[in-house]
């Protein structure tokens, strides 16, 4: 309430060699739309690294420093995170990326004195992936389904001069030569480090971070914040973007390194070669273990090689690093340009992190798929999965200390105005995330083609002197949830383990179950269940959190190890529910029967059909508030304090008014605080013993924030201002007048019009992007009431007030009314109001094509209330 929020926005800065004056005016520009950080990108700067990019970091960090801001770097030329910097060009092959590939001959028998020719053919892009033979196995294959069987056979010894000399057995066979080469995988991505390798992640650090610690030592943990890590992931697939790249995918190459063969060894014993096949072929339980014992080792060397050793070398330098791999579409717990899995590969950092970008949400698509930019999108995971399977990680990692940080914006094209912003950052917060990296401010001339939007466009944005209220907004908002307890009920099993082994329900079908019925949760991966979760009074803890339940979405398998440490919580207390049925098999093969056995006669774990869980927990009631009637665009956040309970509500819904009762579960005064307006109001909420019940009454896409506890006595709160009685309706006519960025504020008069219309579907306005102003007359008695409020219906989409030419404010989103109490006068009035559009009309860029384009300027219709 008194504007001492910290800053918790870092907005990308593209950087590309242009003017010091031209980079000077832009942070000016950061630091005037109330942002107090960037995170630099070279996005593709003509010198990284040289005397030109110090020359602009050096103008960005003095800029910093004489505003008091602080200054983030992406830690590489361009995305994602691992071209090093081009030094891997030349590299010794043992720093370079490794891959691991398989050509089969087939083979009938008895047959003696077989020869195969089993050596690598040279490397061409086409007919050879080149490389050194590691081994030849032969494996039996079932007649009925060509399967391959666990009979195999390790011929690597009878090979002569590239030929296998064999006396071939009874049976159908198939002979594996397994093959380590450095070709493979994306192209683009073939100067890439080696993300598994702990000394071809050393050649980043050495070319980018200690160039930077270099320069910036007295720098580091003050004004130099630290890095950000964006995109690394395996790329071994052909395809840049293969969301379904994964085991038993043939003829793609596997990501490999020098300390694989000893940790599969720790599985298999020095044999584990004869059951590699198994990573691109079918077959049975052997199948199972080798893709789950794969999976495993890739993405803890992943996690050990790359993000923690980044992570431990900026802690021990007083700086903070932070990024994001990419999630889409479920690639996060698989390979391809996943990283394998999500918790593990960002455990290393000190943040989590996530990105949106490329129209991956949009407003009413949470249960059905649908087109984004380049893809179909899988609208459950970006609604019900992404988000809160980040903040899950910030809430289980001390040393995130409970922050998620989000690339928001980036590449949805001008049709993407500040009012999608709004809701993306209400879409965000109310799942827990605090921090976020708007993409982008760039300094290339008017217009940059690279992803729109852009926040100032060098001047040509006609929202931008609005962005500093979204950004106001943002800030307090991030401030009054952070450094809470996070209140959930219930805890879900992350999947990926579960995918690894076989046919498996993804984590966010229950968590959208539960969101859709205001029933809160965190995701847990088997790692956490491994090593931090304890059982207090029943309940699942880790660390300040707990929950009342653990949920398991169905697997056809989970590791041993994690199915008895899931019994072990049940029969400590914790009640446990198996979605759809119980799994069959344990993925690396141990304690099968005896688990699988002891999981069905546990009296403190229930098999539940998905439809059935919601009924299940409130029977139980595992749930923290309750609302009346089915509200399944609702969505809620609670964060405890010592002394104060806040709960965030956010109607998620583009279209749909919500109209309900929330019964929260706090005792005493409760408030509404209004982040946008930063404004106390009486809830007007009723107490009913140990819950209060509070009208919730939301427009489509609108957030409230209701505040409880002691913390509030003494408090001053103003009574909300609601639209109260019809005073009279505004209809004009309107003399409407235009200006673009550059000419605001002087208006060009255009027409006069009898009523309000979509002015875009007008020849005269098609390619107009600006600010509409329009102006009318009306009248006011004072003695129609003591408040007068202003709802000008829909404008698209900022909207700003003027009566008798002073502002009554400024609204980026539904509801657009205004208090204007203190501007009328007795008598005749005069009434503008400014709408300004997005920048897509004059622009019309590719990026925007996913957008369903709204109408231009204000449709109203415009009435005037009275209260009191």
């Amino acid at each position: 309430m008194s504007g001492k929020t910290d800053n918790y926005i870092l907005p990308f800065l593209w950087v590309r060699g242009e003017e010091e004056a031209v980079i000077r005016e832009e942070m000016a520009r950061i630091y005037a739309a109330g942002i107090r950080a960037v995170c630099v990108e070279a996005r593709p700067h003509p010198d990284y690294l040289g005397p030109k990019w110090w020359r602009d970091m050096d103008i960005i960090m003095e800029e910093a420093r004489k505003r008091g801001m602080r200054v983030w770097v992406l830690d590489d030329d361009h995305f994602p995170t691992g071209h090093a910097a081009g030094r891997l060009k030349n590299a010794p092959k043992e720093l370079r990326r490794l891959f691991i590939y398989e050509t089969h001959i087939d083979a009938i028998g008895p047959q003696d004195h077989s020869s195969f020719f089993v050596a690598p053919m040279p490397h061409h892009p086409r007919l050879g992936g080149g490389g050194t033979l590691m081994a030849v196995v032969a494996v039996k294959r079932d007649p009925a389904t060509g399967e391959l069987t666990e009979e195999t056979a390790d011929l690597t010894s009878r090979v002569k001069n590239g030929f296998l000399h064999w006396d071939v057995p009874e049976g159908h066979w198939r002979i594996f030569s397994l093959i380590e080469t450095e070709h493979g995988g994306d192209p683009s991505k073939s100067d890439y480090i080696n993300y598994i390798d702990a000394n071809s992640v050393r050649v980043l650090i050495d070319t980018v971070y200690e160039a930077f610690y270099c320069r910036y030592k007295e720098n580091f943990g003050k004004t130099f914040a630290g890095f950000f890590s964006d995109e690394p992931g395996f790329y071994n697939d052909k395809e840049t973007f293969d969301f379904e790249s994964r085991l038993g995918k043939p003829d793609v190459t596997l990501p490999w390194s020098r300390e694989m063969p000893a940790v599969l060894e720790k599985s298999f014993g020095p044999e584990y070669k004869q059951f590699l096949p198994f990573l691109w072929h079918q077959g049975g339980p052997m199948m199972r273990k080798m893709r789950y014992a794969y999976m495993d080792a890739v993405s803890l060397l992943f996690a050990k090689n790359f993000t923690a050793q980044i992570g431990d070398w900026c802690r021990a330098r007083g700086v903070e690093y932070i990024g994001h791999i990419l999630e889409d579409n479920n690639v996060h717990a698989r390979l391809g340009c996943g990283a394998g899995h999500f918790f593990r590969a960002l455990e290393g950092q000190d943040m989590s992190g996530l990105d949106v970008v490329l129209w991956q949400l949009k407003p009413g698509f949470d249960d059905v798929p649908y087109r984004g930019f380049l893809h179909e999108y899988d609208a459950e995971f970006f609604f019900y999965g992404l988000a809160k399977m980040a903040v899950s990680l910030a809430h289980a990692d001390p040393k995130k200390k409970g922050r998620t940080v989000a690339e928001v914006f980036g590449a949805f094209g001008w049709a993407e105005g500040l009012k999608l912003m709004k809701w993306m950052t209400d879409h965000m917060l109310v799942r827990g995330v605090t921090h976020f990296v708007p993409h982008a401010f760039s300094l290339r001339e008017f217009p940059d083609w690279d992803c729109p939007p852009h926040m100032y466009a060098r001047g040509r944005n006609p929202q931008y002197r609005y962005y500093k209220y979204l950004n106001a907004y943002t800030n307090r908002l991030s401030h009054l949830l952070s450094g809470g307890i996070h209140v959930a009920t219930a805890a879900v099993l992350y999947h990926a383990e579960a995918e690894w082994s076989g046919t498996c329900m993804h984590f966010h079908k229950p968590v959208k179950t539960l969101m859709k019925a205001q029933i809160d949760c965190d995701v847990l991966s088997c790692d956490m269940l491994l090593d931090r979760v304890s059982v207090q009074n029943g309940k699942l803890v880790q660390q300040n959190e707990s929950y009342d339940c653990l949920i398991i979405p169905y697997c056809e398998a989970l590791p041993g190890r994690v199915l008895l440490r899931i019994l072990e919580l049940a029969e400590q207390g914790v009640p446990v529910f198996f979605i759809n049925g119980l799994p069959q098999a344990t993925s690396d093969g141990q304690a099968d029967a005896d688990v699988l056995h002891c999981l069905s006669a546990c009296g403190r774990i229930e098999v539940v059909q998905l439809d059935g869980l919601v009924p299940r927990l409130k029977e139980a009631g595992f749930y923290d508030i309750r609302v009346e009637g089915q509200e399944p665009h609702l969505r809620f956040y609670h964060a405890k304090y010592p002394d104060m309970d806040v709960f965030l509500f956010f109607n998620e819904h583009p279209l749909r008014e919500i109209d309900t009762e929330a019964e929260l579960p706090v005792a005493g005064r409760a408030l509404l605080y209004d982040a946008y307006d930063n404004k106390l109001y009486e809830a007007d909420g009723v107490q009913d013993g140990r819950v209060v019940r509070v009208k919730l009454n939301l427009s489509p896409m609108e957030a409230m924030v209701v505040i409880a506890g002691p913390a509030l006595d003494g408090l001053p709160a103003e009574k909300r201002v609601a639209s109260g009685c019809l005073y009279t309706a505004i209809d004009g006519p309107w003399l409407v007048e235009t200006a673009t960025a550059v000419q605001y504020p002087a208006f060009t008069p255009r027409k006069e019009i009898a009523a309000l219309t979509d002015l875009s579907r007008d020849d005269e306005f098609a390619s107009f992007s600006g600010t509409y102003r329009y102006t009318t007359k009306f009248h006011w008695s004072p003695e129609a009431g003591q408040l007068a409020v202003l709802d000008i219906g829909r404008a698209f989409e900022t909207a700003e007030v003027f009566v008798n030419g002073l502002s009554a404010g400024v609204r980026i989103s539904a509801p657009y009314r205004f208090d204007i109490s203190g501007l009328v006068r007795e008598g005749k009035n005069t009434l503008a109001i400014e709408v300004t559009t997005t920048l897509f009309n004059e622009v019309k860029d590719f990026m925007s094509r996913p957008a369903q384009l709204e109408p231009g300027g204000l449709l109203g219709p415009v009435k005037l209330y009275v209260l009191g």
